[in-house]
């Protein structure tokens, strides 16, 4: 079915990607290819500044398979060909990749490096551009390789650029200063205190090539990435607490250079490889997780000596401050009153059976776009329903969309971008009357996602210490979901940040007080339906226990709407639960009441939603 889509709307519908474009792009690849004297080439997902999402001119892994998820890989070869996903993607995977194409194979494992170690073949010269992988990637890769009797070669000129004759043009949007009443700290002092870690460290100079941390450090932000405020550019710092900021000229304003000071110099863009270059006899600091091949090699060919360290501004960019933590509150109270307006119309009109997943979509975005402080969504929404709430993250087009239909669960992932704070909360809602495994399903996610809510800890504890909390609950049941726990969340930044998370796999990051991680379990039948509950919590100071012989972290929520009473098995809850998911809902009434107070429909069905179990 086509949907009309009103003008305004922030949120593309449209189909992108999809089976044909491999179909187009392989054989442009592999003419390219032919005429380089290549057998192959790594197309990751990411862009030269390792971002998540990247922009149209920079979505090769898109233009070249069809696929649009946001993490995943592909390699091209003359012969044959293999895209990597998550556990996330793996049914968008195969609706958006031609099978007959390409192989479909696991990321990280096998990914890249084990794909080529069992499938290349010897003598094989396999092509990379360094400006897209990690050192740390490259030397994996080539190691992997080296064991197959292949070569892996960087290459100065990109396989698929040179194929992708029709490529959008780079973003160029102005620097926007995100001032110090919302930042909290003003930019001179950030830079000061890096360069205190960098003295200490024993380092010259650390690149920063993370556009959210050049936006933290700079106190800038910009609109080069969809959902994000980003403001593609780089940048070094000294340790003498001066630092170098490279944007193109068309994103700098005139009065750019007045707020950014004496001790910040302003260069194009274009000159970042130059002043990497000059670096010789120098102590550079640079991210193996972040900075590019290019920059490790640029800078250790100038005769500079590289300590592969984190980016220094990651750490505390996590750590929110004060003020940012206050914005963060502000900012979910008001997106609040968006999703109880979406929740009442979910629960009243949409009940019809004749609303789909684009129209509810454009509902929420429109009940967002009330607030004159609403900038954008902070990432494309999830809106799907019954089958299609089953794929983790997917996004609805004019191809795959669905109606709510009765006797179905609708899953509703979403986030808004204001200038105070990033948001992000999913709920899972019933069409009609919910059967029994719906709610079953539904209530061992709410007892984990309660868990995780209600823990206490101690210092140094780390994300995968507590991802097990949320799972336990669907442990016991034979049951659980492919994809982390929790992530962190930017300040009015990127909807995904590091360096904690909480998840299965190892992170050595300890929580720390001021950062802010979702709290997102769920559960997911393919082909039926998906359900995931998820609020944003920020990570509290160490307090003393009653009873206890030391003080514990723990969680405030910050996310504020209703988890539906109606596919709630009570019975399964304990004691502590319901007494958790009734301060939780008085709190929601406390705080979003007050704001929709004037609606009466809208209020009546707040207090029912938060009436007491």
């Amino acid at each position: 079915m086509t949907h009309p889509i009103p003008p305004g709307t922030i949120q593309k519908f449209h189909v992108k990607g999809g089976p044909d474009a491999g179909r187009k792009a392989l054989p442009l690849i592999r003419k390219v290819l032919e005429s380089e004297g290549l057998d192959g080439f790594l197309i990751p997902h990411e862009d030269e500044y390792n971002n998540e999402y990247v922009p149209e001119s920079a979505d090769r892994l898109a233009w070249a398979t069809g696929f649009t998820g946001s993490a995943g890989a592909a390699i091209v070869m003359k012969d044959r060909a293999a895209i990597f996903t998550d556990g996330r993607y793996t049914l968008q995977v195969r609706n958006q990749v031609d099978g007959e194409l390409f192989e479909f194979a696991g990321f990280p494992e096998p990914g890249l490096s084990g794909w080529i170690a069992k499938n290349a073949r010897p003598g094989e010269q396999i092509g990379y551009d360094p400006r897209l992988h990690t050192a740390d990637a490259v030397t994996a890769l080539e190691a992997a390789a080296a064991r197959a009797g292949a070569t892996l070669k960087s290459l100065k000129n990109n396989v698929v650029d040179a194929a992708w004759t029709d490529r959008p043009p780079a973003p160029m949007s102005r620097a926007v200063i995100h001032p110090v009443e919302l930042a909290g700290k003003p930019h001179t002092d950030k830079i000061d205190e890096l360069a205190q870690v960098l003295k200490e460290d024993g380092v010259d100079a650390a690149v920063i090539t993370d556009p959210a941390s050049v936006a933290w450090i700079f106190n800038l932000r910009g609109g080069d990435v969809a959902c994000t405020p980003l403001l593609l550019g780089r940048a070094i710092i000294m340790s003498d607490g001066s630092a170098d900021l490279f944007l193109h000229p068309e994103k700098t304003p005139a009065d750019l250079h007045a707020y950014l000071g004496n001790t910040v110099r302003l260069h194009p863009e274009a000159g970042f490889d130059d002043a990497l270059g000059a670096f010789s006899g120098k102590t550079v600091r640079l991210d193996p997780a972040s900075a590019s091949a290019h920059a490790y090699y640029v800078c250790t060919y100038s005769g500079a000596a590289v300590k592969r360290g984190p980016d220094p501004a990651a750490l505390p960019r996590a750590i929110k401050n004060t003020t940012e933590i206050e914005g963060a509150r502000a900012a979910h109270i008001r997106d609040g009153a968006a999703i109880v307006r979406f929740l009442h119309w979910l629960d009243t009109e949409a009940q019809s059976g004749e609303v789909d997943e684009i129209g509810a979509a454009v509902q929420l975005e429109t009940f967002r776009k009330r607030s004159d402080l609403f900038r954008d969504i902070s990432f494309e929404t999830i809106s799907g329903a019954g089958p299609n709430g089953a794929i983790v993250h997917y996004r609805v087009n004019q191809e795959s969309v669905r109606r709510l239909a009765p006797g179905s669960l609708y899953l509703v992932d979403s986030g808004a971008q204001y200038p105070d704070g990033t948001t992000d909360i999913t709920r899972t809602v019933p069409i009609g009357e919910p059967d029994a495994a719906m709610r079953r399903a539904f209530t061992l996610v709410l007892k984990g996602h309660i868990a995780l809510s209600r823990i206490r800890f101690p210092e140094g504890t780390t994300g995968s210490q507590l991802d097990a909390l949320a799972r336990q609950p669907l442990w016991m049941a034979g049951m659980d979901y492919d994809h982390g726990t929790g992530h962190g969340v930017g300040s009015y930044l990127s909807v995904h940040e590091g360096p904690g998370r909480i998840a299965k796999a190892p992170n050595s990051v300890a929580l720390q007080p001021g950062m802010i991680f979702s709290n997102e379990p769920g559960y997911y039948l393919t082909g039926q339906w998906g359900i995931r509950i998820e609020n944003l919590q920020v990570v509290t100071p160490a307090a003393p226990v009653p009873g206890g012989d030391r003080a514990m972290m723990g969680f405030e929520t910050l996310t504020l709407a209703p988890i539906h009473a109606g596919l709630i098995e009570v019975p399964l809850l304990s004691e502590a639960e319901r007494d958790w998911l009734n301060a939780y809902h008085a709190d929601v009434l406390a705080k979003i009441g007050p704001l929709v107070a004037g609606e009466a429909d809208v209020a009546a069905w707040l207090k029912a939603a938060c009436a007491p179990l």
